[in-house]
């Protein structure tokens, strides 16, 4: 078991809230988080109109305290029984992501935040996306979708146990695009046509570093040296990050000028547009 991805950071801490009455079963944990949390994109896909204050500023919350907060103000029902929609949270991926990563941590399962694409959205493209890799007692890693359900979805497979070629890991995913096994411009955010190519690839693999070492970050933070002009420092910099296998060597790439979490970082919020953002210091990373 992996000691590491047992520890809260101060992203994924929730808090004062009191774990006992969870269930410790992930399967359990991802359905309690499904009834808690409505993608602010999707209220179409279930029947619901969200109010705009929500639609623009829930998704800027970072930290599962903040989202816990919310729903609290938004509810007085336990958090482990499913809300109606207008009672619930109103964010992104990551947030599906990061609250489900909080709770198996704090039940006792090893996750990790994972950033990368999604193959089932779109057919024949590689949507942007966000999940939760978990740990089994036999120590092999599992991917869970916390954000769909496979009835309104239609995937046609467990969101429990994603298949790695359903959703492509932004280390994977830049490996391909490198060795041509892939073509860049099916990688990046479907709605938004001018964020694809190699550029908004080696972004993903920049923020899943982090995720992987501490820093659960927005899908819209930016940092690096990078400003779409990879130089070909940059590519075999990056090329390093995404042949890394193990905590060890994500902890001494996180520790790189280049690619280390700054206190300051520019966000480019969809809504709400960029601003520069103050970080708390950053959690123990591994050696």
């Amino acid at each position: 078991m992996d000691d590491f991805y047992l520890r809260q950071t101060p992203y994924s801490d929730p808090g004062d809230l009191d774990v006992a009455g969870l269930p410790r079963d992930p399967r359990r944990l991802t359905a309690l988080v499904r009834g808690l949390l409505l993608h602010r994109l999707e209220g179409e896909r279930f029947g619901c109109a969200i109010p705009e204050e929500r639609l623009h500023h829930d998704a800027e919350s970072r930290y599962v305290t903040e989202i816990l907060h919310l729903l609290r103000e938004r509810g007085s029902g336990p958090l482990t029984g499913e809300r109606p929609y207008d009672q619930r949270f109103v964010g992104t991926c990551r947030d599906f992501a990061l609250l489900l990563c909080s709770l198996l941590r704090a039940t006792g399962t090893p996750a990790r935040v994972r950033g990368g694409y999604a193959t089932y959205f779109v057919t024949g493209f590689h949507d942007e996306h966000w999940v939760t890799e978990y740990q089994l007692p036999d120590g092999s890693w599992l991917l869970a979708d916390p954000q769909v359900h496979d009835d309104r979805y239609g995937v046609p497979f467990d969101p429990l146990d994603v298949p790695r070629d359903r959703f492509v890991v932004a280390g994977q995913a830049w490996r391909a695009c490198r060795a041509g096994e892939a073509d860049p411009d099916t990688f990046g955010v479907w709605v938004e046509p001018g964020l694809r190519g190699l550029e908004p690839v080696a972004h993903s693999i920049v923020l899943d570093l982090a995720a992987l070492t501490g820093t659960e970050p927005l899908p819209w933070d930016d940092w690096g040296p990078w400003d779409g002009r990879l130089t070909e420092a940059d590519l075999a910099l990056l090329d390093t990050v995404a042949a890394a296998g193990t905590t060890e060597e994500l902890g001494r790439l996180s520790a790189d000028p280049r690619l280390a979490v700054p206190r300051e970082i520019l966000s480019h919020a969809p809504f709400l547009g960029p601003r520069s953002v103050t970080l708390p210091e950053p959690s123990t990373r591994p050696a």
